[in-house]
């Protein structure tokens, strides 16, 4: 079976790798090298289930999140271990991985509508992998998901501390992740109003950027009913409603649609059946959290233990 792969992001490199050992894939990139995409790389250990050689990129490990709302420090313990990466590497890694074991990569492709229906005359089912502004999305006429607008600031600064700090804002928050080598700051909120509140951050914590990244989060889970057709990771606007994290997220949609292929609507059924409850529950706990956090401080313990992937 002739397969498509429309982005080369982790979750494109991770399904190549998989689907190479029984069908001829062919994966398309949009750039013109390996990586560059905005992104913290704080993931848990369940990385480790879809990607062993992950550990050699570990950056720092993360045990817990201190989270700062205006009268109340709650502290988050997380179950499960959580590190930071160096995702440029891990990525570039797993790019080699999938050459060597045989997938077919071209690069600097426009990936615009004529393209998309070009290759659906050759090739027996396509996946889009191709980010948060998908265009195999846009192909399939699906609706645009809700986006926050993301951005990174990096401080040239050693820090091995083992926890991350947040600060909530009105609809999503600021981090500071010691990665390190370097410490990051950053923040996930609506439209202008994230670099509004990210400038004052900054000016409040007297921070230095030598290096500053920007990307769109997007939030509005969606495949399509097709059968050969399908989408995966950010590009069916899978991320956590908390956090907007997507990689565990996207592995574990990956890992379903290898289970269920090449019945796609299948596995959109299953990932449906799974992810759907997810995002609900993460909805409703991160509204709750934030609304008592604002409002009702004294009412929250201060202390949790979560696990930062899954809640069910």
């Amino acid at each position: 079976m002739r397969i498509a792969i429309i982005g080369a992001g982790i979750s494109g490199l991770y399904l190549s790798l998989k689907l190479v050992k029984e069908h001829q894939v062919f994966l398309f990139e949009k750039k013109k090298e390996i990586g560059g995409k905005a992104c913290s790389s704080l993931y848990s250990e369940r990385i480790f289930e879809f990607l062993p050689t992950a550990k050699d990129f570990i950056k720092n490990k993360i045990d817990f999140c201190l989270l700062h709302f205006p009268k109340k420090e709650i502290k988050l313990n997380f179950k499960k271990n959580f590190f930071v990466f160096d995702r440029d590497s891990l990525q570039k890694h797993l790019f080699e991985l999938a050459k060597e074991s045989g997938v077919n990569f071209e690069f600097g492709k426009n990936v615009d509508f004529d393209f998309l229906k070009d290759i659906e005359k050759d090739f027996d089912k396509i996946i889009g992998c191709d980010g948060a502004n998908s265009r195999v999305r846009d192909y399939l006429k699906l609706k645009k998901p809700k986006f926050y607008f993301a951005l990174q600031g990096f401080v040239k600064e050693k820090d091995f501390s083992n926890f991350v700090e947040v600060w909530p804002t009105k609809n999503g928050f600021l981090w500071r992740i010691p990665r390190g080598d370097e410490v990051e700051y950053g923040i996930m909120e609506e439209g202008k109003r994230a670099m509004d509140i990210f400038e004052n951050f900054k000016k409040w914590k007297n921070l230095n950027f030598f290096k500053k990244n920007s990307g769109s989060i997007p939030q509005g889970f969606s495949l399509p009913k097709n059968q050969r057709i399908t989408l995966c990771g950010d590009a069916a606007g899978l991320t956590k409603p908390w956090s907007g994290g997507g990689v565990i997220w996207s592995l574990r949609l990956a890992n379903i649609l290898l289970l269920n292929f090449p019945d796609f609507l299948k596995y959109k059924k299953e990932a449906e059946n799974f992810f759907l409850s997810q995002i609900f529950i993460s909805k409703v706990l991160k509204k709750l959290v934030y609304f008592f956090g604002f409002k009702f401080p004294k009412i929250l313990f201060s202390e949790y233990q979560i696990d930062g992937d899954f809640f069910i």
